[in-house]
């Protein structure tokens, strides 16, 4: 039953033609991977790459990076990075996934994103503990998948970008949520990012230390400061065979083999480009009338519970302007440079204000645009069942 959801949330992706985040119900999981035994081979080059990925996506040629890896049975509107967990190793920001195939396209090559294909990734032989840029403010912490475009230079390593990253690369949460093992339930809508963007610093630092690549982005006591918690250093144990990573008391576990770059390594099944999306619709229009409905209503739980993660964190943002106003207020005791301050906080409250109104507007256009998709995928298969 759950399999088949999946697949449905991927076919109303694709007709969508978007990628956005919503969080799944409380009652499961969204990301089951165990459909198939994983291959294995003491071959350690690129080539493994394409065998050990195939039971979980597709390969599709993608100029310029020839083949591309897209992952299947997704959860709706599902973004690198959110299925998992941060902590803090020895190599500094480590990305622990739940996928038992994570160990591959969160620490090795890049994910890009384009509007027909989706979120896809590109094949690279360098191990990091997490090929992402970072963002920070004093609510919010956030990351996005470096490009395929940005280069890691030995020696040098990656403290610029190519270019500025799309608004909906990004990931945010608030930091009380950041450690969380389950952080794709705390995810903001992406709504919210042309705002936090706009208040936020960027921060790009990818680095070698000694033979190792390391990921420091945020700072640690600057985390630490604002999560309020203890956030210990890992160990990075390398697993012994593929598999999901393990975090343990002051150890993460991760498959991590020294990969070599096989430059005439070839997937053993290719999907042509024209023929994803159609795949995909023949697939989702298969499915049992029960499950469109019960997937009609996971997607309005998840929503609600993205416009209650909106309205949190706006009011959030607007108790943290006022409190700085009265903090700043109190501090003069000059008449003309209160009114000077209490007019600078207004106008900052009115822009915060108008930026909110959008937002709610946007994620307004997108529920239900969402709603329309499922409703014509529901219509699909209600011809196809008659059909039959």
């Amino acid at each position: 039953m759950k399999k088949n959801i999946f697949i449905l949330f991927v076919g109303i992706v694709a007709m969508a033609t978007c990628v956005i985040y919503v969080p799944v119900d409380e009652g499961g999981t969204p990301y089951r991977d165990d459909y198939y035994e994983d291959p294995y081979s003491a071959e350690m080059d690129t080539s493994y790459f394409y065998d050990y990925l195939s039971p979980h996506g597709a390969w599709v040629r993608h100029s310029p990076y020839g083949y591309v890896w897209i992952p299947e049975r997704m959860a709706y509107g599902w973004r690198p990075y959110t299925q998992g967990q941060w902590v803090w190793s020895d190599f500094g920001w480590t990305w622990a996934s739940s996928f038992r195939w994570g160990w591959v396209p969160f620490h090795y090559g890049r994910w890009g994103w384009e509007r027909y294909l989706g979120w896809y990734w590109v094949p690279g032989a360098e191990w990091g503990p997490a090929w992402v840029s970072w963002r920070s403010s004093d609510l919010y912490i956030g990351w996005a998948p470096i490009p395929p475009e940005a280069r890691f230079v030995p020696g040098v390593g990656i403290s610029t970008l190519p270019y500025t990253l799309h608004h909906s690369s990004w990931v945010f949460v608030q930091y009380p949520y950041f450690l969380e093992n389950r952080l794709y339930r705390y995810v903001l809508p992406m709504e919210r990012n042309l705002t936090i963007i706009n208040y936020s610093a960027l921060r790009t630092d990818i680095r070698m230390r000694g033979d190792r690549i390391i990921n420091r982005g945020v700072d640690i006591d600057y985390v630490r400061r604002m999560t309020k918690q203890t956030i210990s250093r890992h160990e990075l144990a390398p697993a012994d065979r593929p598999g999901r990573s393990r975090v343990n008391e002051g150890r993460v576990e991760i498959y991590n083999p020294i990969i070599r770059h096989n430059e005439s390594a070839r997937p053993k099944k290719i999907v042509e480009r024209e023929e994803v999306q159609g795949r995909i619709t023949r697939t989702t229009i298969r499915e049992p009338i029960e499950q469109a409905e019960a997937q009609e209503k996971q997607l309005k739980d998840a929503q609600k519970q993205e416009i209650i993660h909106l309205e949190d964190s706006q009011e959030k943002e607007l108790q943290q302007v006022l409190r700085k106003k009265q903090q700043e207020e109190s501090t003069v005791k000059d008449p003309t440079e209160k009114q000077k301050i209490k007019k600078e906080y207004d106008q900052k409250v009115t822009k915060i204000k108008q930026s909110h109104e959008k937002e709610k507007t946007e994620i307004k256009k997108r529920h239900k645009k969402e709603e329309e998709q499922t409703k014509k995928v529901k219509k699909k298969i209600k011809k196809s069942e008659i059909k039959k």
